[in-house]
């Protein structure tokens, strides 16, 4: 009991007029009004700029990740004739730490004029995004760049199985979910 009163004994006049008018509570509120009527009048980047929100509204408008962001695995195709560019050599799965991908191939006979030669052919291509650390070194290891790792951010699912990516996922992407009003 002495400590309390001592305690109110040396509060000053000014002290207590500022608690009883609760002027802190309002110096806090005129930080939040000031910041509101900022988001009213202040232009958005991208986005409606008419609106008067200055949160970044996620499902609405694409988030924006900067430019060296990896996310998505791709296994990109040959724009002239379709074909995949992976010529199954499997540096990238021996060169991920966490042995994320794997690389399945044949050997077939393949012929070039009156030669035949036998080449290395792709048969599948597993990711599993759920080990993957996205550190690049597949990307970097892959000698003909067929291997990316995209902008794509949203890999959620529902079960773990969907997790590991085969090759027609891989080339074709994945299916997003957009949302819209």
């Amino acid at each position: 009991m002495q400590a309390v009163k001592t305690q109110a004994a040396k509060r000053t006049l000014g002290q207590l007029i500022r608690r009883l008018l609760l002027l802190d509570l309002f110096k806090g509120l005129m930080v939040t009004f000031k910041y509101n009527a900022r988001a009213l009048y202040e232009p958005r980047d991208g986005g409606n700029p008419n609106q008067a929100i200055y949160t970044e509204q996620y499902p609405l408008e694409p988030a924006r990740v900067s430019e060296r962001f990896r996310g998505a695995p791709r296994l990109n195709l040959d724009p002239e004739n379709g074909t995949t560019l992976c010529i199954a050599c499997d540096l990238c799965a021996l060169v991920c730490p966490v042995d994320c991908i794997e690389v399945g191939s044949l050997r077939r006979e393949v012929r070039d004029g009156e030669k035949v030669n036998k080449k290395k052919v792709l048969t599948t291509f597993i990711f599993d995004t759920s080990r993957c650390m996205f550190c690049n070194l597949c990307v970097e290891a892959c000698p003909t760049d067929c291997l990316e790792l995209t902008q794509s951010f949203e890999l959620a699912v529902y079960h773990r199985a969907g997790f590991r990516w085969d090759r027609e996922m891989l080339e074709k992407g994945i299916n997003y979910v957009r949302y819209a009003k």
